[in-house]
């Protein structure tokens, strides 16, 4: 009783690390591109008389978190392994980082996820055919790639365009497809919208960690383009998503093309935050407000497209 009680904590503690590495807060990423969709496809009036299917969502939304967990795992410990999480990151601690799990074992961790995630999408592929094929293959394959192999994206400055392809682009049409077998401009300008608010996030992400990332030559976006021009993309990304509502207001779905505005205050204040505020720890503060802006914005946006 007393050694269970003793290491208990210790255990407690462990298990805790290793969920807060799932990065549990960024999940919106993948939340809300499936709530979209699945709202525009349901209210969509040449789609008005399909039999909805809620089984897709599902399984698309899980498949989905674990492809975003295994992509942070395999960034947690190969950013260990290449000197970018060191004793000086201002960031969040890492597991790898923190000596919680070794590389290997987050790594090993990381590929159970994506093997859900493929098991998941199997009964995805036997609903919408090639194409889920194809887009499964490379978010997984990305997931690996955004800092592992050969041509790691995040140590390229492709991590942005990353996101914005998969979280934005490829999860919407994606799932519009599987829930209507059509490809259309309506879910393509979605993904674009949801695609971009998500950048927000590593956006933020890379300008916090700017310095430290240039150290050890991890070439991001924000790296290239200096605070400034890291600065300058934040508030694009920002009021991007805004100013395609006109797309929505010119298909005569004004309530889906006003709603999202309430976000609008939001989107400001964090552009304000990071205009004043030198790279800093203060950024795990605005990541925060950016995965609120990303989850507030889309979810607005679904309600207005079912209203």
């Amino acid at each position: 009783m007393t050694a269970a009680t003793t290491t208990s904590p210790v255990i407690k503690s462990k298990f805790q690390s290793i969920i807060l590495a799932f990065r549990p807060k960024t999940l919106t990423a993948s939340l809300v591109p499936c709530l979209a969709a699945t709202a525009l496809a349901a209210t969509s009036t040449s789609t008005a008389d399909m039999k909805f299917q809620w089984w897709i969502f599902v399984y698309a939304l899980i498949a989905s978190f674990f492809i975003q967990i295994g992509t942070n795992l395999v960034n947690d410990a190969m950013d260990f392994k290449k000197g970018a999480d060191t004793s000086e990151r201002i960031g969040p601690q890492r597991i790898t980082q923190a000596g919680v799990l070794t590389s290997m074992q987050v790594l090993g961790l990381a590929t159970l996820f994506f093997i859900g995630a493929v098991l998941l999408g199997i009964p995805l592929v036997n609903e919408g055919g090639q194409p889920i094929i194809i887009i499964g293959i490379l978010s997984v394959m990305m997931g690996y790639g955004y800092t592992a192999g050969p041509y790691p994206l995040a140590y390229r400055g492709l991590g942005d365009l990353f996101v914005i392809l998969f979280f934005g682009l490829a999860a919407v049409m994606g799932l519009f497809f599987l829930h209507t077998k059509m490809w259309t401009m309506d879910s393509f300008l979605l993904g674009l919208q949801i695609g971009l608010h998500a950048t927000v996030l590593i956006a933020i992400n890379n300008l916090r960690d700017i310095d430290g990332d240039a150290k050890v030559n991890k070439r991001t976006l924000a790296v290239r383009l200096g605070i400034q021009g890291a600065k300058k993309e934040i508030y694009f990304l920002c009021l991007a998503p805004f100013v395609l509502q006109i797309y929505w207001a010119l298909q005569g779905r004004w309530v889906a093309a006003v709603l999202p505005l309430i976000a609008l205050p939001l989107a400001i204040k964090i552009m304000k935050n990071v205009k004043n505020t030198a790279p800093s720890s203060q950024y795990n503060q605005f990541l925060g407000q950016s995965a609120g802006l990303h989850l507030l914005f889309g979810v607005l946006l679904s309600i207005g497209f079912i209203l």
